[in-house]
């Protein structure tokens, strides 16, 4: 199995740890991973894109522009933005939470929510949409939106790991003391991928 993942969004949405989530999960299942991050200002509201690359000999850390076989977007625009990295046959899954940047945030730009999720579907037929912190907010915290994106991705058959993988995963990386709300908000997003393809 060869599959090129990008998670794109912004500074304290939980991109890096999702990434440590699917290369545990691969790694689990006796695959070749490499992981990179590509980071602005992080902290909060900065740009941050996670390459996880499964599979494959000699890889560099990065996904190539034209290579993702899966985006998973955290924010809308951000998604946007990285959409010149999705294959031909790519897939998306995209949280369709706001986060204004700071120029939109100062009048200087809008925010067409509308027109992005237009050009979001024009890259590619493969496409699921959904609110992840509500989602996650019913499943216990609004902080497992990451979580609920990587079960939508699985439920959905983009992303091509088992569920088993992806649970033991979550019980190895995350503390576990949050156990039950992220394994409750990666059921959550399973089970709601197969009802939302656009």
């Amino acid at each position: 199995m060869k599959t090129d993942i990008l998670i794109a969004g912004v500074g304290g949405q939980g991109q890096i740890l999702a990434s440590r989530l699917i290369a545990t999960a691969a790694i689990i299942e006796g695959c070749h991973v490499r992981t990179g991050e590509t980071i602005g200002m992080s902290q909060r509201g900065g740009s941050v894109v996670s390459h996880v690359r499964i599979g494959g000999e000699s890889m560099a850390a990065t996904v190539p522009f034209g290579k993702a076989d899966l985006i998973i977007g955290f924010e809308l625009c951000e998604t946007v933005r990285n959409i010149k990295r999705l294959s031909e046959n790519g897939r998306l899954i995209v949280n369709t939470q706001i986060i204004n940047p700071v120029t939109v945030s100062l009048g200087i730009e809008k925010y067409d929510a509308a027109a992005m999720r237009d050009a979001l579907k024009k890259a590619t037929d493969s496409i699921i949409m959904l609110d992840a912190y509500s989602v996650a907010g019913q499943a216990g915290s609004v902080k497992a939106a990451n979580v609920v994106l990587i079960g939508a991705a699985a439920g959905s058959g983009y992303l091509p790991l088992s569920r088993d993988s992806l649970v033991e995963a979550i019980r190895r990386v995350i503390p576990q003391r949050f156990h039950e709300i992220n394994c409750k908000a990666f059921e959550s997003g399973y089970r709601l991928a197969g009802y939302i393809k656009c």
